[in-house]
């Protein structure tokens, strides 16, 4: 039986001058599926031959055949580029002539031209290849990764606390918490992160947060710049509301004074009511 969206391994039944009839196995030559050309990559094919041949639905909604590798497959997670956007849906590149429909229920969240997404590709009922984003059930939690391991992973969603939902390697589950990141994260996006736990679920916890002293050692060296940059006096200090230093240094007031408690005991600052002084 012929899967549509997979790889098939066919033989050639009959040449001709636009290209070769694949047999689809059902003994009867109209259902023979097309190879064209074009899509034959060079080879010279013979009757008889077998091929690992992609198979799924032309612009017409022909059932046709190709030797060209698509950059995904049903059942595959897959990070693809939106193409264009239509009334009822967009469409994504997946390497072949014809793009992958994203119909307007699949999309959890809007999709812009140009950019790239985490899809899940599926057949539809009328056996069209399609995508959505709506990939959080086809995520796994049998990652062999451990707290403290560095990954990569894509932005796919947001509970409702703001927490960010991650795709490891676009395989595995994760969650980044909303206390762990200061900067605004978008869909599609994809993060340098670090294990920080690993839930009962096995989902993996996650941070885009440095190992902690690298981390403090950089805010302390943004301290001091700032401090240079402004004759050596700035209003902030470990008092400043939290959203005052937020808004200027994009971290955590926690984050801030460990940073200014450890200028001040290297002698580098003082502070007093009104900020801080280099020394």
């Amino acid at each position: 039986m012929i899967k549509i969206g997979e790889f098939n391994q066919l033989k050639v039944s009959r040449n001709t001058n636009f290209g070769f009839y694949l047999d689809a196995g059902t003994n009867d030559t109209s259902d023979d599926i097309l190879l064209p050309n074009k899509s034959a990559l060079g080879l010279k094919l013979a009757s008889g031959d077998e091929v690992d041949a992609f198979i799924y639905r032309d612009s017409d909604d022909r059932i046709i055949a190709t030797l060209k590798k698509p950059l995904a497959k049903v059942g595959d997670l897959a990070y693809l580029k939106v193409v264009s956007t239509t009334t009822i849906g967009s469409f994504v590149d997946f390497g072949l002539e014809k793009d992958i429909f994203v119909p307007l229920k699949e999309k959890l969240y809007p999709l812009q031209n140009d950019s790239y997404y985490l899809f899940y590709i599926y057949l539809d009922k009328t056996g069209r290849i399609a995508a959505t984003t709506n990939v959080e059930r086809y995520l796994s939690t049998e990652s062999t990764y451990k707290i403290g391991d560095n990954v990569k992973a894509t932005v796919y969603g947001f509970q409702t606390n703001n927490s960010a939902m991650v795709a490891v390697d676009n395989m595995y589950n994760g969650v980044i918490l909303r206390n762990e990141y200061f900067t605004e994260l978008n869909h599609g996006e994809i993060l340098d992160l670090t294990v920080i736990k690993i839930y009962e679920d096995q989902k993996l916890g996650l941070t885009p947060r440095k190992i902690a002293k690298l981390e403090v050692d950089e805010l302390q060296q943004t301290i001091l710049e700032y401090l240079n940059d402004h004759d050596g006096f700035m209003t902030f200090n470990d008092k400043t509301p939290s959203e005052k230093i937020y808004k200027e240094f994009n971290v955590s007031k926690n984050h801030f004074k460990n940073a200014l408690g450890g200028l001040m005991k290297k002698s580098l600052i003082t502070q007093d009511i009104n900020g801080t002084t280099l020394k």
